[in-house]
């Protein structure tokens, strides 16, 4: 048995107001719908990020997403009107971190050093 790859979960309150969201922030819409109360977005680097309707959870995800340039991120969040709550930058890592309508956390690191993971 092996794990092939990883899909990371954000749960929200409206799911239609999402993928809305969701589609805008990464510039199309979802993937796949498998559920009713479900969306997807497949990257191609490999993972997922699943969207899904759970008004009890909403809010409480973080997920990391893995760039390639965070500072031309910033610039398509921007004139995307989506609001950079912050960002970071050091020899090693550059971040934006934005928050969804529920207030889950969107984290885009973009790695510097060769030792780091997210570098691409």
């Amino acid at each position: 048995m092996t794990t092939r790859n990883a899909l990371a979960g954000v749960a929200v309150g409206n799911l239609d107001a999402a993928i809305c969201w969701y589609a805008k922030l990464l510039g199309r819409q979802p993937d796949l719908q498998p559920m009713k109360e479900v969306a997807e977005w497949e990257f191609s680097g490999g993972g997922w990020i699943q969207v899904f309707q759970d008004s009890g959870r909403a809010g409480a995800s973080s997920v990391t997403l893995v760039e390639t340039d965070v500072e031309a991120r910033i610039a398509d969040l921007e004139a995307k009107g989506i609001t950079v709550k912050a960002t970071s930058r050091s020899d090693t890592v550059a971040l934006a971190i934005v928050a969804d309508p529920d207030g889950n956390q969107i984290v885009f690191a973009q790695g510097k050093a060769p030792s780091h993971r997210a570098v691409t």
